[in-house]
């Protein structure tokens, strides 16, 4: 009982004799042996509580670790299907004719020109 030997138990007993007197003094050892019992039930309770709900929330999260396993394993039924990469068409080039060129000449020597005042 809380590391407390048979000499330490006399001393107690003796100060609590002096203090109390030995009238009072079987009646505050029965006070204080119901008092120490409350506690210990208390702090049984409270423990229990505690080992509960850790157990509770251990099962918790083996069962989060379980369902997030067999989603990884199984394929996703939401995977989109794969693309099929569009099919190239050639296209045919026509050669420009002398006076489809005109224009863009012009306007290659109109930006060079304003290029050169600025």
């Amino acid at each position: 009982m809380f590391g407390i030997g048979i000499p330490e138990l006399l001393v107690i007993i003796v100060i609590a004799l002096i203090f109390v007197g030995p009238e009072r003094l079987p009646e505050v050892i029965k006070t204080f042996t119901r008092l120490f019992a409350d506690f210990r039930k208390v702090t049984d309770d409270v423990s229990e509580e505690l080992r509960s709900a850790r157990q509770m929330l251990e099962e918790e999260v083996r069962q989060a670790e379980r369902e997030a396993q067999a989603e990884t394993s199984r394929p996703s039924s939401t995977t989109p299907p794969p693309v099929e990469q569009p099919v190239a068409t050639p296209v045919a080039t026509v050669p420009r004719t002398k006076g489809e060129m005109e224009p863009l000449a012009t306007e290659d020597k109109k930006e060079s020109s304003s290029g050169e005042t600025a």
